[in-house]
C-alpha cells in the first residue's frame, strides 16, 4: 500500500452524493429509525406551512410498494427561477443541501426540519422521488432517481384556481437501509404528535398495503386535548386541564398541564414542533415559573406553615403532565440531533408567561390550588422519608455492609465493561444460574416473588422495598437526581424469567422500575432480556431448542415429525439443569438476548404504555390488551 499522502487522494462529492456515502450524519442511522424519519422531514416540510397559516390538511399515504406519498394544500413549493442558482426553486429545494424558505429569506417565520436538508436528503436516499406541485391554475411535475434529475420540471396538467399544495412520493433506496417496510404504529404515533402540536391541522396516515388502515388526527384544543390524551389511562385530581400561552420576547409559548394521582411527572417538550426530548432553556423557565408560583401562592394562603420549608419542583410536579410547546424564529440545539434548546431567550419567555397566568389561575380556582399543594405537601413528606431510607442504600465501596435478600452471586472481574449481571426470580431458577455462569464475568441477583410496581408507590415505599433496594445496590449507580452511570457495576443488565405470562409480568414490573428511575440504562443500552427456549427436542442423541412455536415447527420439518421424537415443554427456567441453562440462555456464543431501547420519538407511547399496563385503569389495560393481543405469540393462559 502507497504510503504518500497527497491531493490526489482528497475526494470531491458532487450535489448529494455526500449524502449516499455518509447517510448516518443526516439522518441518524439506516434502521428502521432512519426509514420513518424520511416520512418526517417531508411531513415536517408541509407543518411549515401550517404554522405559517396556508396549510390545513395532510395525507400521508404507505402505498402497496411501500413508497410514501405526502400531499399538502400549502401554497406549493416555488417553481420559478431562483436567481443565485439558475434554475428552478423547485429543483434547488430537492437537489441542494440547505436550500429552502427557512433560512432567514423571509418564507417562514418558524420552522422544524433536520437543519433544512430535509428534502434533498430524502431525495438523495431514495430510489426515486416524485414531485408534484399545484400552484397558479397548473400542476407541475419532476422526477428524480437516487438524487438526480431524470425528468425537468414541466406542466403535466391544470388544476381549479382553489386548489394549491405539494405532493412528494418516493421510494427509499433498499440498498442503503437495512429494512425499507414501514411500519403503519410508528407513524401513528409521531403524525397524532405533529396534530396535537399544530392546532386544527389535519392529518390523515393511510395505508394502502394488505391491511387496509386509515386514522385521522384533528385536534382544535391542540396541546390541551394532547394532555388529556397522555391523562387517559390515570386519574387526574382536577377536571380541566391548565393552560397558559403567550408572547414575550419574539418567542411563541403554549403550555398544557394537568395533575394526576400518580407520582411519577411526564413533562415534554418540543420547539417549532421538534420533540427536544433533553429538554433545554424552555423546561428550565417552566420549572423554575412552576416551583416559585406554588411557593408564593402556599406561603400566601397559609397552606405551609411558617416553620415549614418550600415545596421543591419535584414535589410539585408529582403526578403531572405537561406539554411545553415554543415557537421561535432562530432555535439554537445543542447537538446535531435536536435533543436540547440552547436560547436564553425561551427561558425567559416560558418563565414569564406560566407565572403570570398560573399566578391568576390559582387566584380563580382555590379549589384545585389547595388539591395540587396538598399533593405537593404530602410528597414533601414522602421525599424526607425517602431520604433517609436512600441514605442507608448509598454505598461507601462495592457493597459494603449491605446484606442483600438473595444473597448476590458477585463476578471476580472488576472491570464493568466485561462484567454482566443477570436478574432472576426464584431460588430454583437462581441456583441453576449461579451453577451455570461463568464466575469471573456473570453475577446472578435472585429475588424473591414480583418486585414493587413502582407506578403505584412513592420514592419512601420504593427505597424501602427490599428486592429494589438490592438491585439499586448492586447496580451502583443510585437512581433519580443520584444517578451516575461512571458507576455502573455491569455492562449488561439481563432479565431472565421463565417463557410465560408471569415471566412477561416480572418483566414489566423490572423495566417500568428502570425506566421510571434509572432511564439512562436503557437509553445507554445496558438493559437486556433474556430469551429461554421453550423447546426441547431430542432424536438420535442429537438436541435442538427452539425458541418459538414456529421455530419448533420449522426443527421438525428439517428432522422430521416421528414419533421417536421427544418434545420437552419448559414451564420455567427452574425446570433447566445448570448444563441446559448455559447453552441455551447465558452462554455469549449461544444464548438470544433482546435489548431494550428507548425511542426518543416514542417517549410519550412509552409513558402511556407503562401507565396503562400499570397503573390503577382497568378498562385502558384491558383495551389495550385486546388491541395488541393479536401481535403476542407464545402466551400462555
Amino acid at each position: 500500500m502507497s504510503t504518500e499522502y497527497d491531493a490526489s487522494q482528497i475526494q470531491i462529492l458532487e450535489g448529494l452524493e455526500a449524502v449516499r456515502v455518509r447517510p448516518g450524519m443526516y439522518i441518524g442511522s439506516i434502521s428502521s429509525r432512519g426509514l420513518h424519519h424520511l416520512v418526517y422531514e417531508i411531513v415536517d416540510n408541509s407543518v411549515d406551512e401550517a404554522l405559517a397559516g396556508f396549510c390545513t390538511e395532510i395525507k400521508v399515504k404507505i402505498n402497496e410498494d411501500n413508497s410514501i406519498t405526502v400531499r399538502d394544500n400549502g401554497r406549493g413549493i416555488p417553481v420559478d427561477i431562483q436567481q443565485k442558482a439558475g434554475k428552478p426553486a423547485l429543483e434547488v429545494v430537492f437537489t441542494i443541501l440547505h436550500a429552502g424558505g427557512k433560512f432567514g429569506g423571509g418564507g417562514y417565520k418558524t420552522s422544524g426540519g433536520l437543519h433544512g436538508v430535509g428534502a434533498s436528503v430524502v431525495n438523495a436516499l431514495s430510489t426515486w422521488l416524485d414531485v408534484k406541485v399545484y400552484k397558479d391554475c397548473k400542476i407541475y411535475h419532476m422526477r428524480f432517481e437516487k438524487g438526480k434529475v431524470v425528468e425537468d420540471i414541466k406542466v403535466i396538467g391544470e388544476c381549479s384556481p382553489e386548489e394549491s399544495g405539494t405532493e412528494v412520493s418516493f421510494l427509499p433506496d433498499a440498498g442503503i437501509f437495512e429494512e425499507t417496510v414501514y411500519d403503519f404504529d410508528i407513524l401513528k404515533v409521531r403524525l397524532r404528535e405533529t396534530a396535537f402540536l399544530t392546532k386544527a391541522l389535519k392529518i390523515t396516515l393511510i395505508d394502502k398495503r394488505a391491511e387496509k388502515r386509515e386514522m385521522s388526527f384533528h385536534y382544535e384544543g391542540g396541546i390541551k386535548e394532547f394532555v388529556t390524551y397522555l391523562n387517559k389511562s390515570k386519574s387526574p385530581i382536577y377536571e380541566d386541564v391548565i393552560y397558559c400561552e403567550g408572547i414575550k420576547e419574539k418567542v411563541v409559548v403554549e403550555v398544557a398541564m394537568q395533575h394526576n394521582d400518580t407520582y411519577t411527572e411526564s413533562i415534554y417538550t418540543f420547539v417549532n414542533n421538534i420533540n427536544t426530548p433533553e429538554g433545554g432553556t424552555h423546561l428550565s423557565g417552566f420549572k423554575n415559573a412552576l416551583t416559585k408560583t406554588f411557593n408564593e401562592y402556599a406561603r400566601n394562603n397559609k397552606l405551609l406553615k411558617e416553620n415549614e420549608e418550600n415545596l421543591s419542583g419535584e414535589d410539585i410536579r408529582e403526578g403531572l403532565v405537561a406539554i411545553i410547546s415554543v415557537k421561535i424564529q432562530d432555535p439554537q440545539f445543542e447537538g446535531q440531533t435536536k435533543q436540547k434548546l440552547g436560547n436564553s431567550e425561551a427561558q425567559t419567555a416560558v418563565n414569564a408567561v406560566v407565572s403570570e397566568q398560573l399566578t391568576y389561575f390559582l387566584e380563580q380556582n382555590p379549589g384545585v390550588a389547595k388539591l395540587i399543594s396538598e399533593k405537593a405537601i404530602t410528597a414533601q413528606r414522602a421525599r424526607a422519608a425517602a431520604r433517609k431510607a436512600r441514605d442507608l442504600t448509598r454505598r461507601k465501596s462495592a457493597l459494603d455492609g449491605m446484606s442483600l435478600p438473595g444473597k448476590l452471586a458477585d463476578c471476580s472481574s472488576k472491570n464493568p465493561e466485561e462484567c454482566e449481571i443477570f436478574i432472576v426470580e426464584g431460588d430454583s431458577a437462581g441456583g441453576s444460574a449461579k451453577s451455570a455462569r461463568k464466575r469471573d464475568t456473570q453475577a446472578i441477583l435472585p429475588l424473591r416473588g414480583k418486585i414493587l410496581n413502582v407506578e403505584k408507590a412513592r420514592l419512601d415505599k420504593i427505597y424501602s422495598n427490599a428486592e429494589i433496594k438490592a438491585m439499586i445496590t448492586a447496580f451502583g449507580t443510585g437512581i433519580q437526581k443520584d444517578f451516575d452511570i461512571s458507576k455502573l457495576r455491569y455492562n449488561k443488565i439481563i432479565i431472565m424469567t421463565d417463557a410465560d405470562v408471569d415471566g412477561a409480568h416480572i418483566d414489566t414490573l423490572m423495566l417500568t422500575f428502570i425506566y421510571r428511575f434509572m432511564p439512562e440504562l436503557i437509553k445507554e443500552g445496558h438493559v437486556y432480556l433474556a430469551q429461554p427456549p421453550l423447546y426441547k427436542l431430542e432424536k438420535n442423541k442429537k438436541v435442538w431448542y427452539a425458541y418459538s412455536d414456529e421455530e419448533l415447527d420449522n426443527i421438525l420439518k428439517e428432522v422430521g415429525r416421528d414419533q421417536n421424537n421427544k418434545i420437552q415443554r419448559y414451564k420455567g427456567l427452574g425446570e433447566m439443569d445448570a448444563e441446559q441453562l448455559w447453552e441455551t440462555t447465558m452462554d455469549p456464543e449461544r444464548r438470544v438476548l433482546k435489548k431494550v431501547v428507548l425511542d426518543d420519538s416514542m417517549l410519550s407511547e412509552t409513558d402511556i404504555t407503562f401507565n396503562t399496563l400499570m397503573g390503577d385503569q382497568v378498562a385502558p389495560r384491558r383495551e389495550f390488551i385486546e388491541a395488541n393481543a393479536k401481535y403476542v405469540s407464545n402466551l400462555d393462559i
